[in-house]
C-alpha cells in the first residue's frame, strides 16, 4: 500500500505542524481546572491520534503543556529532535531496528520543544501519539524560528531546518 492509500484509508487530514493526522480517541472522562490548576479549561483525560509524515515534510518545532508519547508503526525511521529546557539537544530515532538503537516508543516531556522528519527519501513514517491530559490547542505552541534560535543559539542549524 502506498502512502496516499494509507492517508485515504486512515482518513488523515493536514496537520498545522506538518504532515497528516486523525484523532482516533478522546476520552469521555474529563478533568476540571479545580483538579489541574495549570489549566484554565476542562481537559479530557486522554487523546490519541495517527500521525504521518512523508519524506520532505517536517513536524515543525512545537511544545505542549502535557506529556506526549509517540509510537512507531511503519515506514521510514523517524528522527525526533528534542530541546530540553536546560538547552540540551537530544536526537532519538523511532523505528524497529533495535540493533541501530531505534526505539518503538518515545516520551516527549511537557515543556520540551520537539520536531521530527523521516530519515529515508521517497518514504513516509506512520506513528500514533497519545497525550494525557488530552490534547487541546490551548496547550500547543508552534515555535517562532527567531525566538527559538535566540533562546538556543547552539541549535540554530536544526531549528532553521525544522521551523
Amino acid at each position: 500500500m502506498n502512502v496516499n492509500e494509507i492517508i485515504e484509508k486512515l482518513n488523515l487530514e493536514p496537520h498545522p505542524e506538518g504532515g497528516f493526522f486523525r484523532e482516533t480517541y478522546r476520552s469521555e472522562l474529563s478533568i476540571t481546572p479545580n483538579t489541574l490548576r495549570e489549566y484554565k479549561e476542562t481537559r479530557n483525560i486522554a487523546t490519541v491520534i495517527y500521525f504521518l509524515l512523508k519524506s520532505g515534510q517536517k513536524s515543525a518545532f512545537h511544545r505542549l503543556k502535557t506529556d506526549e508519547f509517540w509510537y512507531y508503526h511503519q515506514g521510514s525511521p523517524l528522527a525526533v529532535y528534542i530541546i530540553h529546557p536546560d538547552g540540551r539537544l537530544q536526537e532519538v530515532t523511532l523505528g524497529n531496528d533495535f540493533s541501530s538503537k531505534q526505539t518503538p516508543q518515545l516520551l516527549l516531556p511537557a515543556g520540551t520543544w520537539f520536531a521530527a522528519k523521516c530519515t529515508e527519501p521517497q518514504s513516509f513514517t506512520l506513528i500514533s501519539c497519545s497525550v494525557s491530559p488530552g490534547f487541546d490547542f490551548h496547550d500547543f505552541e508552534l515555535a517562532e524560528r527567531e525566538e527559538l534560535t535566540k533562546e538556543f543559539p547552539a541549535h540554530q542549524k536544526i531549528i532553521r531546518e525544522l521551523t
